[in-house]
């Protein structure tokens, strides 16, 4: 059972993975419990460990002194997550937590424990405040009892050798003024940059040589689908993977360092993250039973973990947290009553310190849009992506999407001062990161009865306005209409639309307001036909922006639907409809789209089209390539003036992540996360039947250099 790799006894021997309280009680179980662990190493542990617990050829002793001075002080949540990240091998996940339980209940049976009326519970408070009982032993004795194959035979003296340099011993933390500006070789945010780019100014990679690109190294992360943004700082890579689990890799090897799982209880089902956060000593990510955790960079300790949100209550996380100025911002997803939110906490200590409704309260600017709803019954706003920032106007960027309460909002009241727009729904808002204090805000698309979410990254650079460089917002929606602000006051400056959506027929050009197709607003019991699709043309899979260039590469999917009247109040809308996807009229079976559109000019520079509907986020760099992939699991560079396809790679998985580029030791890598079960990797393959999909759940990292 405890046959595995030292480099993860190592792990468990040095990272608790949950915060340990100071006070610490004895070991409680059931006898029920022992004995459904008895089975359960009956038919999981037996072949390693022996029946005797202690007479396995490829397992160490399970009672006694060896288990004793392995354990003996540790908290039995490391131990519980020792068991969970690597046991059976090959078979982990065949044990839900209540069988890791009564497995451990078994063993402190046989290593002379009493059963007591109380049951040993697979929750992280109680876990983290119990330890195993003994005398610790030495942490080199400790790896010398616990090596794979059992323990080293007494008395051996094995020669010396060097493992390879660990580059967690000179990681530097990560400043504000890092932040604000990073080493090119860097990826500290979701999109690299604070002003969400998503662009890598290496230069390595080029036209010319992208062809020569090849696979430096892979690694198999916990199963499940994958859409997370892995970080890089001083050669060490940061990789989210599905359960709640961040690994710390050797960004030029792909080595684990480090690796944190979290244990959720069993009324909490794992969520797909999108990123991470790096700021001083410290990574904070969002977990799927709503809480914000910061670990210790170097070692994946828990420094502290705060709750944001009562996961009982449909509130969840997705888009991880941005960091700035010292201060940790969330924003929540969800359909609670009164809405979604963003909260502030403080980076030292997760105190929260402010919380920002992503819905208008009455009294507040935009709180009287919600048709006379009361507080209680407006809905919606969720956080679904991480914001931006811009530190010269300490300005934070957020989107919150639709509501999900639409019938009441679809006629006006006509009430004076009232309107049914539905605010903060599908705007950007501008907070203070110390105060959450609102600046501004401007909504794109008032009173959404699609669900055509205004809810992606918020790019931030100086574009030409008046024949004058203004530091402007540029964000778009689910139907590929993009819309430019002036991002100090939030003042409209124009829009420029894709072509491939059928809902807004004219643009004011000068509020930016829409006017929508009556005919389009889902009344009555006709079958009506919109594009696109809810998965969107533009979605949460990011585009990039060459700030060099002003050229932006955005992923897209040309989709229509069919929404067909049915039962109100179903699929979480009120509307009285359900999707169902077709391709748009006269499609031509292609779907899959990388658009580069000029922003000086707003005019399309090149589209690239291909049959696969696009899954992954896109990087451009420096060095003329941009790199996107798509549900066929080919991952593709093109050339970033031309479109033209210059090198791709076939995955063992849907690149359903935002690739990232960066680079150690003056070698440039291109990263790219693969796991089917995202978003896009779930709504589309219905207009393409022929394109074979995993089977078997699973997750990677692939990272490609040249040779």
């Amino acid at each position: 059972m405890f046959n595995q790799q030292t480099n993860i006894i190592a792990l468990v021997a040095s990272v608790a993975l949950t915060v340990t309280p100071q006070a610490h009680t004895a070991p409680a179980f059931t006898d029920v419990q022992a004995r459904e662990g008895e089975t359960i190493y009956n038919r999981m542990c037996v072949t390693c460990h022996g029946p005797s617990l202690t007479d396995g050829t490829f397992g160490p002793p399970l009672t006694g002194i060896g288990f004793e001075q392995r354990w003996a002080g540790r908290t039995l949540e490391e131990f519980f997550n020792y068991l969970r990240a690597t046991m059976p091998p090959g078979l982990t996940g065949q044990i839900n937590p209540g069988g890791y339980t009564a497995l451990i209940a078994f063993l402190l049976e046989k290593n002379g424990l009493p059963a007591t009326a109380q049951p040993l519970v697979a929750q992280s408070d109680i876990l983290s405040s119990v330890v195993m009982p003994g005398t610790p032993s030495s942490e080199q004795e400790r790896l010398r009892l616990w090596s794979p194959g059992g323990p080293l035979s007494a008395g051996v003296a094995l020669p010396e050798w060097s493992g390879p340099p660990n580059p967690l011993d000179a990681i530097t933390p990560v400043t504000q003024t890092l932040l604000e500006n990073p080493s090119a070789g860097d990826w500290l945010t979701w999109r690299r940059t604070y002003d969400d780019l998503g662009f890598s100014p290496l230069t390595g990679i080029t036209r010319d040589n992208v062809k020569e690109l090849q696979l430096a190294w892979s690694l198999s992360l916990p199963t499940g689908p994958n859409g997370a943004t892995p970080l890089v700082h001083d050669g060490v890579i940061f990789v989210h993977a599905y359960g709640d689990h961040l690994q710390a890799l050797d960004a030029a090897t792909g080595d684990e360092l480090w690796h944190y799982g979290r244990l959720l209880g069993e009324q909490h089902r794992p969520g797909v993250k999108r990123n991470m956060a790096l700021y001083g000593n410290r990574i904070f990510m969002s977990t799927s039973d709503a809480h914000v955790v910061a670990l210790d960079i170097k070692t994946g300790r828990v420094v502290w973990d705060q709750p944001v949100a009562d996961p009982n209550v449909r509130w969840s996380l997705s888009g991880g947290p941005l960091v700035a100025d010292s201060i940790v911002m969330q924003g929540i997803q969800g359909g609670g009553k009164g809405g979604a939110y963003i909260v502030g906490l403080n980076a030292d200590t997760g105190a929260e310190l402010w919380r920002f409704h992503t819905i208008a309260r009455p009294g507040q600017p935009g709180g009287d849009s919600w048709n006379g709803l009361p507080v209680e019954e407006r809905s919606g706003g969720s956080v679904w992506t991480p914001g931006s920032y811009d530190p010269a106007l300490d300005l934070a960027f957020f989107g919150p999407a639709p509501t999900y309460n639409t019938l009441p909002l679809r006629d006006p009241i006509k009430q004076p001062g009232i309107t049914n727009d539905a605010l903060y729904t599908n705007a950007t808002i501008a907070l203070k990161p110390r105060t959450g204090e609102l600046v501004w805000y401007y909504q794109h698309l008032a009173n959404d009865q699609w669900d055509m979410d205004w809810a992606f990254e918020r790019q931030i650079l100086e574009l030409p306005v008046a024949g004058k460089l203004q530091k402007v917002i540029v964000t778009g929606g689910k139907e590929a209409v993009f819309d430019v602000l002036e991002a100090e006051t939030g003042r409209y400056i124009s829009s420029f639309d894709l072509g491939l959506q059928n809902l807004i027929t004219a643009i004011d050009p000068k509020t930016g307001v829409k006017t929508i197709d009556p005919a389009l607003i889902p009344y009555g019991d006709k079958t009506l036909t919109i594009c696109p699709h809810g998965g969107g043309v533009k979605s949460w899979i990011p585009g990039s922006i060459n700030p060099q260039t002003r050229i932006m590469y955005q992923p897209l999917v040309e989709s229509c639907a069919d929404l067909v009247p049915m039962e109100k109040g179903q699929l979480g809308l009120t509307s009285g409809v359900r999707y169902t996807i077709r391709p748009p009229l006269k499609s031509d079976g292609l779907y899959g789209r990388i658009q580069a559109i000029n922003l000086d000019t707003q005019e399309t520079v090149w589209i690239q089209r291909k049959r696969a509907p696009q899954t992954s986020g896109v990087v451009a760099t420096a060095g003329g390539v941009v790199f996107a992939g798509a549900l066929d699991r080919w991952f593709t560079a093109y050339d970033d003036t031309t479109g033209q396809v210059l090198w791709r790679s076939r995955l063992n998985d849907v690149p359903a992540s935002a690739p990232i580029s960066y680079a150690v030791n003056g070698r440039q890598f291109i990263a790219v996360v693969v796991g089917y079960g995202t978003g896009h990797s779930v709504t589309f393959p219905k207009l393409t039947p022929e394109i074979d999909l995993p089977q078997a759940s699973s997750s990677s990292i692939f990272v490609f250099s040249l040779p």
